[in-house]
């Protein structure tokens, strides 16, 4: 058995109402989406995070590599993928093709041996993660926190225990901000701030400190993901942890961020740093260095699955007989994208979601779903005689 078909989709779904953060404004959601079929007809599905017409791009590319191999071995199919791009692709939106394809083939080889990804990832240490609802944009320039006290109350009374606001507006903005959504959700639940990397060093340590008394669970992105060395300082400087590196690629990039002390959580996106194959990697360099690992994603359905059984691969380190909650980002923001695209349909229930026990990702796509988001499809194919 070979692969014979890698299909790359890009999808749209224009919003209904936009919203901005510290860097942009959307009004629509584009994602590109892969699908790789076997000589035997079996297929699985990918998706890469980023540009999703340069991802395409990236994925026509790679289809003379990819196409003719194995399915089986994953690890060998994005070694040469990997080889092959490696004088111009360390960082950047090749890589998120990379791992839209490398998703897909463990989906695919999930289908093959009966398995869910967990197992073959070696196991799966929890069977339910908890998220934490990625919200509070900003819909209205004027009063950009006009709806906060519904959005949260809408997150709590569907079982949140933990929300992640932004901030990035500026200092003064910011701090009344998350004084508010405090005063909404109360003690009990926790609250992570996202600048989105907007801040200096001076103004993010200014940040931190005002709002430490509010009881943050994380800073994420406080800084560019250029300033190793200003992360590591900021750390010394405020009790709040910081986390960041959605804007990482690969081992390496992660052991950069590793060696220079820069955060105390990483967040690979595996859509994006290189897929599962290279996740797992990131993992255990994590778990070598005492890290915490809770991954970005922000895409379709697809992403959240794999992020699912990702997480629930992760070891605990150290170990109790009581464990702590793992945490999954659940983006709560508008997205067709996520909500109708795969099925089963994603369901949390008391606090949690649970783990998929199906081969590969424990899902599949709905086509007309699919065809009613489709821009373009592009399908590469070679003859396997």
């Amino acid at each position: 058995m070979v692969i014979e078909k890698i299909e790359a989709f890009v999808l749209k779904d224009e919003l209904s109402n936009s919203f901005f953060f510290s860097q942009w404004e959307y009004a629509e959601r584009r994602i590109c989406v892969v699908k790789v079929t076997a000589s035997d007809g079996t297929y699985g599905w990918g998706e890469g995070y980023g540009p999703a017409a340069l991802i395409e791009t990236g994925i026509k590319m790679l289809e003379p590599i990819v196409v003719g191999e194995d399915p089986l071995q994953n690890e060998v199919i994005w070694n040469k993928m990997y080889r092959k791009t490696l004088d111009f692709a360390r960082r950047g939106v090749l890589m998120a093709s990379i791992s839209a394809i490398d998703i897909a083939i463990w989906d695919l080889k999930g289908k093959i041996l009966g398995l869910p990804i967990s197992t073959l990832l070696g196991g799966a240490h929890r069977i339910k993660i908890r998220p934490y609802a990625t919200g509070m944009y900003f819909t209205d320039h004027n009063n950009p926190t006009k709806d906060f006290e519904k959005e949260a109350k809408l997150y709590i009374s569907q079982g949140f225990k933990a929300i992640k606001m932004k901030v990035g507006l500026g200092i003064k903005e910011d701090v009344a901000n998350v004084k508010k959504l405090r005063g909404i959700i109360g003690d009990d639940i926790q609250l992570m701030v996202d600048s989105n990397h907007a801040y200096s060093l001076r103004e993010a340590i200014e940040l931190a400190r005002k709002i430490e008394k509010y009881d943050i669970s994380w800073f994420e992105e406080p800084l560019s993901p250029e300033f190793y060395d200003q992360h590591y300082e900021l750390r010394q400087k405020t009790s709040i942890p910081i986390a960041g590196g959605e804007c990482e690629y690969l081992r390496f990039g992660f052991q950069q961020l590793i060696k220079s002390k820069s955060v105390d959580i990483i967040q690979p996106d595996i859509c994006a740093a290189g897929g599962l194959t290279e996740a797992k990697r990131i993992a255990t360099l994590a778990s070598t260095n005492g890290i915490d690992l809770i991954p970005h994603t922000w895409g379709t359905s697809i992403g959240l699955h794999v992020a699912l059984h990702f997480i629930a691969n992760i070891e605990s380190i150290p170990g109790r007989m009581h464990q702590p909650d793992f945490l999954i980002e659940y983006d709560q923001t508008e997205n067709g994208l996520r909500d109708k695209l795969t099925f089963p349909a994603i369901e949390m229930k008391d606090g949690y979601l649970e783990v998929p026990n199906r081969p590969g990702l424990g899902i599949d796509i709905d086509k007309a779903v699919l065809e009613r988001y489709a821009v373009c499809k592009t399908t590469f194919k070679k003859s396997i005689l």
